[in-house]
C-alpha cells in the first residue's frame, strides 16, 4: 500500500476549522461570547470629552485586528462582537479586509468571506456617526486576495461626494474629523493618512504565549516614542500559531485569551503609576470591555 504524506500543520487547521472551541475565560479583559452587555451608566461617546484641537496622532485608540472576522472557524475567527457592538464598546479603530469582485468590495479574512461587504460596513458606521457625533472612526482598508488595484477604485466611486469621511493624507485635528470616517493608507489604497506599525515582520506567529508578551511589550514601548508624529502609529497584540509548528493548536482565540488579560494588567500598571502616555492605536483579538477602557484611559 502506496504511504501519503500528510502536512501535519494542515491536518491541525482542518481541524479547528471543523471543531468550535470551547474557551472560556472569566477575565473581563478578554471576550468571546457574542452577546455585548454594558454598564448602565457607560458613555459610548468616549471621544466627547477629549479637547477638539488634540491631533488625531496624539491619542491612544483601541482597535480590533481582522475588524470582521466572526466566521470560518477556530482558526480564522478574530472576533466576538459584531462591528456596531464594537462601535458600542469604543472601539475606534477598525481593520477591515476587503476583495475586489465586479462592482463589489467583499469583506474577508483571507480566503474566508465574512458574510459581509464593504457598503454594508460603511452604512453601519455611518449610522453609528449619525447617533454619535462626537466620535470618529479610523479605518484600515486592506486590499486581499486578487485584483488589489481595484480596492481604490470602487471605493472612489462609493464615497464620491461624500463629507463624512477623511481622505487626505494630513494628521486632523479631533474637532476636524468628529462625525467623521477617517481612512489609513494600505498598500495599493493610497487614500487616507499614512501608517506606521509597531511589529516586525513575523510578529504575528506565535509559538510561545511568553515570547508574544515580550514582543508586544517591545512594541507598546516604541508606539510610546513615535506616538503624536504624523502618520498614525499601530501595535497589535493579537496573534496565532496556526502556521507555525510549535504554535499550531494557538488560535487566535487561545493566544488573545492569554495576551489579553495580560495586556490589561500591564495597562492597568502603568496608569496606576500616573505617567501620561500615548499608544496610538493598539489592535486586538477578542478584547473584553474592560480592556478596551483601560485603552481609552490613557487619554484622561
Amino acid at each position: 500500500m502506496k504511504k501519503t504524506n500528510v502536512d501535519p500543520i494542515l491536518i491541525v487547521l482542518l481541524l479547528s476549522l471543523l471543531i468550535p472551541g470551547n474557551t472560556e475565560s472569566g477575565s473581563l479583559a478578554f471576550n468571546d461570547k457574542p452577546q455585548l452587555v454594558l454598564p448602565e451608566s457607560y458613555n459610548i461617546g468616549w471621544m466627547k470629552e477629549l479637547d477638539g484641537d488634540t491631533l488625531l496622532s496624539d491619542i491612544t485608540i483601541p482597535g480590533t485586528h481582522d475588524t470582521m472576522a466572526l466566521h470560518g472557524g477556530p482558526a480564522a475567527e478574530c472576533q466576538a462582537w459584531i462591528l456596531e457592538d464594537q462601535l458600542k464598546a469604543g472601539i475606534r479603530y477598525l481593520d477591515l479586509r476587503v476583495y475586489a469582485y465586479e462592482d463589489t468590495l467583499y469583506l474577508m479574512h483571507g480566503i474566508v468571506y465574512e458574510h459581509s461587504t464593504f457598503i454594508k460596513a460603511l452604512t453601519a458606521l455611518k449610522a453609528f456617526l449619525s447617533e454619535f457625533p462626537s466620535e470618529t472612526v479610523l479605518v484600515r482598508l486592506k486590499p486581499d486576495l486578487f485584483d488589489k488595484s481595484k480596492v481604490q477604485e470602487l471605493f472612489e466611486k462609493l464615497i464620491e461626494g461624500d463629507s463624512n469621511v477623511w481622505v487626505k493624507s494630513t494628521i486632523p485635528r479631533l474637532d476636524e474629523v468628529r462625525g467623521k470616517i477617517v481612512f489609513i493608507q494600505e498598500g495599493s489604497f493610497l487614500l487616507g493618512l499614512q501608517l506606521k506599525e509597531t511589529d516586525k515582520k513575523g510578529d504575528y506567529k506565535v509559538t510561545h504565549i511568553e515570547d508574544k508578551e515580550k514582543i508586544t511589550l517591545q512594541n507598546l514601548k516604541l508606539a510610546m516614542k513615535e506616538c503624536g508624529g504624523n502618520s498614525v502609529v499601530l501595535t497589535y497584540s493579537s496573534g496565532t500559531g496556526i502556521s507555525t509548528f510549535k504554535g499550531m493548536f494557538l488560535t487566535p482565540k487561545k493566544v488573545a485569551e492569554k495576551i489579553d488579560p495580560w495586556l490589561y494588567d500591564y495597562l492597568q500598571m502603568l496608569i496606576a503609576e500616573g505617567s501620561a502616555l500615548c499608544f496610538g492605536v493598539i489592535a486586538m483579538d477578542f478584547p473584553g470591555f474592560d480592556l478596551i477602557q483601560t485603552v481609552i484611559m490613557f487619554n484622561k
